[in-house]
């Protein structure tokens, strides 16, 4: 996708997912998505169906047919312009799922003068037709590819413009000072100034507080986005895979009474209450001469220091209190600021009561049996309230998007170096230049400043037919 100049072309594509199913949809937008539709399209007694005349935002039955043939009966949804995604005239026609009909309609369209649509065409088409800023079409993206309450949430919000309007909001009153700063190089040589220094100063700390916060909640976000790594961690043995197993609710890796089975970090995900955890196996953690296990064994220490909570389990009969203390302990040097959550596994064989009077002392400890599924909703109750839901709801604005947050940084780093000119009595046009880098950072967040290149990286990645 090269040329992001609107063109006249009428584009189609199959909307659904590649293969057989009940129903397939097929989107045609362009000024000629109703003619072209209209000349394969007829009523049960084969008479051509007029749509150009019809109501938009209409449902109309009928019959796809090539010539005497009849291919499907079909419905067909008609959006005119600009009351449509894409801002253009637009079709959608609902067919049966077979991919025999399916190809059939798509090459009675391209024979017709359409052409098949490009990866996210159909979005950047609602882009360039100003139906929404260029964050909102990101979210249509995360939109489709959300799988968890909490993703589904963000993504909505976003979709509908809260965290575009935040953004044009900082950016009108800075191009508002802006304004002024440019005026003062216009009259540079009667040494005038219309930019209050103070005030400029107050209203870029002003934003750059809002922008730190904005910043900040991007670590979340890529979190709701891309889900709570959680690393089951432990001495061999101690049923991390099977606890693994039962939290996914299959077979997913390997169960033996021998330690140091698992030899690799296995990973998977799971929802649970609409939150998304990637949880991930790890191998036994102990001193070993055996170079494989050792591999395993680093790999873990690493899936500790990347994961939000580090599950440490252990075995009821297997650690004294203070030889948990101590090994909780080296755990901890290890992971820094993650949640640290101690499991005690395979209490099916023991006093309950015996072990949290033993224990009495650690905090964030819980009791299971993973053999037996003891408690082990439990767990995922305390895994979900670890998890800070409260902090996303639909009026707050959460990053989740890496460029996003990439242009909230330079912007503040523009910023900052805006405020220290000020400090420094720096020179206007050098002010200016400063205010005109952070406007430009912000503006690529909603597409009022793009480029060929960002557009191609941002659309290429969409799905054909969004």
């Amino acid at each position: 996708m090269k040329n992001y100049t609107l063109n006249n072309d009428t584009i189609v594509a199959l909307a659904t997912p590649h293969g057989s199913g009940a129903i397939a949809v097929i989107r045609l937008s362009g000024e000629k998505s109703i003619s072209i539709t209209e000349k394969i399209f007829f009523t049960k007694k084969h008479k051509p169906i007029s749509l150009a005349d019809k109501k938009s935002h209409t449902l109309h039955f009928g019959l796809i047919c090539a010539g005497e043939t009849i291919i499907d009966e079909v419905l067909v949804s008609l959006f005119k312009n600009p009351h449509s995604f894409t801002g253009e005239d637009s079709i959608e026609i609902s067919c049966h799922g077979s991919q025999f009909i399916q190809q059939q309609i798509l090459q009675l369209l391209t024979k017709q003068g359409a052409r098949m649509a490009q990866p996210g065409e159909f979005t950047l088409r609602g882009f360039l037709n100003g139906k929404f800023d260029l964050s909102q079409a990101e979210a249509v993206a995360d939109l489709v590819s959300s799988n968890s309450a909490v993703s589904h949430q963000v993504a909505m919000q976003q979709m509908r413009g809260g965290f575009s309007s935040k953004i044009k909001i900082l950016r009108g009153k800075l191009i508002d000072f802006a304004s002024l700063i440019e005026l003062e190089l216009d009259f540079s040589e009667e040494d005038v100034e219309f930019a209050n220094r103070g005030e400029l100063k107050n209203l870029i700390v002003s934003i750059r507080h809002i922008l730190e916060k904005l910043i900040d909640s991007y670590e979340l976000g890529n979190v709701i986005k891309n889900g709570i790594p959680v690393a089951i961690v432990g001495k061999p043995n101690a049923g991390k895979s099977t606890l693994l197993n039962i939290l996914l609710q299959e077979e997913r890796a390997i169960v033996s009474e021998i330690p140091g089975t698992t030899r690799d970090t296995i990973e998977d995900e799971i929802t649970i209450d609409g939150v998304l955890f990637r949880f991930i196996d790890t191998a036994g953690i102990r001193d070993t001469t055996d170079v494989i296990e050792q591999i395993g064994v680093n790999k873990a220490l690493q899936a500790m220091q990347k994961s939000a909570i580090v599950i440490y389990l252990f075995d009821a009969h297997e650690l004294s209190k203070q030889d948990l203390i101590l090994e909780t302990q080296k755990i901890q040097e290890h992971i820094g600021n993650s949640q640290l959550l101690i499991v005690c596994n395979k209490i099916d064989t023991e006093d309950l009561s015996a072990l949290q009077q033993e224990y009495d002392e650690i905090e964030n400890i819980l009791y299971i049996s993973a053999k037996t599924h003891l408690y082990v909703d439990d767990l995922k109750t305390k895994l979900v309230s670890l998890f800070d839901n409260r902090t996303v709801n639909i009026t707050e604005t959460v990053v989740t998007n890496a460029r996003h947050a990439d242009a909230l940084r330079k912007a503040n780093s523009n910023l900052q170096r805006v405020i220290e000119g000020l400090s420094n009595n720096l020179q206007t046009d050098l002010l200016a230049q400063d205010i005109r880098y952070a406007l430009d950072a912000l503006g690529t967040i909603t597409g009022e400043v793009t480029n060929e290149d960002l557009l191609t990286n941002i659309f290429t990645r969409f799905c054909i037919g969004k």
